[in-house]
Order: structure tokens, then C-alpha cells, then sequence
């Protein structure tokens, strides 16, 4: 045994490994909530399994087979090692198949649906390290386990129906809602696998190496890689409403999060218990899923996305978060001073002709004297 490989070995030896891992453990409450209510339509991932996987899936494996490198103990004996540790790792059987594009883009894939296969280009390979690797197989391991190709084939379908009813304003505006809504779960649904892939690389500096190295980095020991942190800060919080518009932009069309600000969002995750609780064993179990509550998802997505507004610091949320602040302290006052009102009518005090005694209402010496007979 090599050097390198005896402390590939000791690497694997010393990881968490997380037997019977629910996908539940590390996605996004904004993501989970989405594939909760999708799941929970009757028959629906049978419909869309069926259409898919009746030719797409096989046509992308026979593509991948004539024109790429399948990874094997043969082919890529280090990426194989790393394919079947992170495989293990999430417990994911059988182990997914893995092939390498000829593409200088960095990039990486989960397709298929029933037997899914993982594509990573050359250009990932070339920038990444053993580490970086690890974390970045981990993170489409979490695409695998969530069943997350599915839902982006659904993306990919109503994206190219949206352009053939374009010509039909409200079906074209129709399906760009829910477009737009899909755009947003995928977003989501990459944070979630930063996080599987942090669970198969159990090191929060080599992924914010990968995440710095996908926006641009070229060396990263060459360079403060916490600094590309404090730009997702002040990318958060400087600007005016201005600014705040034009970061809504931005995500206009994006499938994936803006790199500093991904990055920034999964170390807040290292830092945080629900990733020290998983590191420990405590995370929930596959077993559980079938039991575990819609409304349970629903509600932690909602608890997100209003966590993720009050305390953003961008202005647009803050203003708006203000204003919110504003109408509820206002219906607040209104409120008590209904309630107020109310009791004082119910004493006598607020309505004179409320009082059920039997005398006859006090007399009005003001009104005019009757009409002459």
C-alpha cells in the first residue's frame, strides 16, 4: 500500500458514518417542506418515473457508457475509493455509477431517476483535491438519497413548455409561477447537499475551499479564503433598497445559489447543533420517514423562510420587516382599544339605553315641541 493510499485509508477510518441516514437530517426546511407536499400527491412520482425513465434515463447511461470515463478500481482508482466512502457513508446502496466528462467547466451531476449516475467534469477534477472531492461527491450522493433528480426533471420539462406556450399569455405566465416556485425549491435543494457533502467530508474548511474555488480562486492556500466570507456579509447587508432589487434579479433564472452567499449559509450550518447532534448519532432514520407529519415539513419551511426574513439584514427586508412591525403594532392598538370599548359598554358605562330596568328613558328637554294640532 502507497503512502497516499494508507492515508486515504486512515481517513475513511477515522469519518462518521451514518447508518440508515434519513435525507430528512440535512435538508433544507425550505426544500424538505417542497418534496413533502410533492410526494404527498397520489401516484405522482409513478406518473413522472414512468415517463422519464421510459427513454430518458436509459438514453443518458448508454451517452454516458460511448462518450465518457466510467470511474472504477481501473479508471480512477482515487475517485472510485471516494465514490464508494461517501456512498457509505449516507449508507446509499446499490452504490451509484460515476462517469468523467472531457469539460473544462467545473461542474458535477446527479441524472436518472430509478439507477441514478453521477457526471463530474475534468475541470471539477483539475481544481479539486481529495477533500474537495469527497465533498463534492457527497454533495450529488445527497441529490441521490433525496430523489432529487426527479423533481429537476419536472424543472426541465415545464421550462421547455413555458417557451412552446409563450405565445398564450396566461398559460405562459401559469407555468412560469410555478417555474419560478421550482427555481426557488432548487436553490434550496443545493443547500441541502452542501450539507450532505460536509456529513461525507466532516471538514468545513475544504468545502469553503471548493465553494472559493468554484467563484475563482485558483490557489486557495495562496489566498485568506475567510475573506470570501465577509463578502457574502457585506453583500447581505450593504446597499439601499436599491441594491436589494437588483439582488432579486440576480436570482432571476438561477438554479443555484450565488457562490459566497452558499457558502456562507453552510458554515453557519457547521457551526450549528443540528450539525454537532448528526456528527453524535443523533439524526433521524429512513425508518421514520413514512410517519413523519406533512403538516411537521410544512410548518418548518414556514418557520424558515420567516426566520431567514426578520433577521436578514439586506434593507428591503429590513424595511419591510419594519413596516410589518408597524401595521401589527397598529392592529394591536386597535385591537385593545375594541376590547376596551366593548368592556365599558358591557358595564353601562359607554351605552345609556342598554339598562334593562323598567323606567322609561331619560327625556330629551332639547327636541323640538310637538307640532301643532
Amino acid at each position: 500500500m502507497s503512502v497516499g493510499d494508507a492515508a486515504r485509508a486512515k481517513s475513511l477510518s477515522s469519518r462518521t458514518r451514518f447508518p440508515g441516514i434519513s435525507p430528512r437530517a440535512y435538508e433544507h426546511p425550505a426544500d424538505r417542506g417542497a418534496l413533502v407536499a410533492l410526494r404527498s400527491v397520489p401516484g405522482f412520482d409513478k406518473v413522472l418515473k414512468a415517463i422519464s425513465g421510459a427513454v430518458g434515463e436509459r438514453s443518458v447511461r448508454l451517452l454516458a457508457l460511448a462518450s465518457h470515463v466510467r470511474v472504477s478500481p481501473r479508471q480512477y482508482p482515487v475517485l472510485d475509493q471516494i465514490r464508494n466512502e461517501t456512498a457509505t457513508t449516507l449508507d446509499i446502496a446499490p452504490v451509484p455509477e460515476m462517469f468523467v466528462v472531457r469539460d473544462p467547466n467545473p461542474q458535477a451531476m446527479a441524472i436518472g431517476l430509478d439507477t441514478p449516475i453521477i457526471t463530474i467534469t475534468t475541470g471539477l477534477l483539475e481544481l479539486c483535491d481529495d477533500d474537495g472531492l469527497r465533498f463534492v461527491v457527497g454533495h450529488e450522493m445527497g441529490h441521490v438519497l433525496s430523489g432529487h433528480a426527479l423533481y429537476r426533471t419536472m424543472l426541465l420539462w415545464l421550462i421547455q413548455l413555458a417557451q412552446n406556450f409563450a405565445w398564450m399569455p396566461l398559460g405562459y405566465w401559469g407555468l412560469r409561477a410555478i417555474i419560478l416556485a421550482l427555481q426557488e425549491w432548487f436553490r434550496k435543494s443545493e443547500l441541502s447537499c452542501d450539507r450532505a457533502g460536509l456529513l461525507c467530508v466532516q471538514d468545513a474548511k475544504a468545502a469553503l475551499r471548493v465553494h472559493a474555488m468554484l467563484a475563482g480562486a485558483t490557489d486557495p492556500d495562496e489566498m485568506d479564503v475567510s475573506g470570501f466570507l465577509d463578502q457574502a456579509n457585506e453583500y447581505e447587508s450593504g446597499g439601499d433598497i436599491r441594491d436589494s432589487i437588483l439582488k432579486l434579479l440576480h436570482l432571476s433564472g438561477q438554479t443555484h445559489p450565488l457562490a459566497a452567499m452558499r457558502a456562507s449559509e453552510l458554515q453557519k450550518w457547521a457551526a450549528s447543533e443540528t450539525y454537532a447532534q448528526i456528527l453524535a448519532g443523533d439524526y433521524p432514520r429512513r425508518s421514520d420517514d413514512a410517519s413523519t407529519p406533512i403538516s411537521d415539513e410544512v410548518k418548518a419551511a414556514a418557520r424558515s423562510y420567516k426566520e431567514a426574513f426578520t433577521t436578514s439584514q439586506d434593507p428591503l427586508n429590513k424595511a419591510m420587516n419594519d413596516v410589518g412591525g408597524l401595521f401589527a403594532g397598529a392592529a394591536t392598538r386597535v385591537r385593545d382599544w375594541m376590547t376596551s370599548s366593548s368592556s365599558s359598554s358591557s358595564r353601562g358605562t359607554g351605552a345609556p339605553w342598554t339598562d334593562t330596568t323598567d323606567h322609561e328613558p331619560p327625556r330629551d328637554d332639547t327636541a323640538p315641541p310637538p307640532p301643532p294640532t
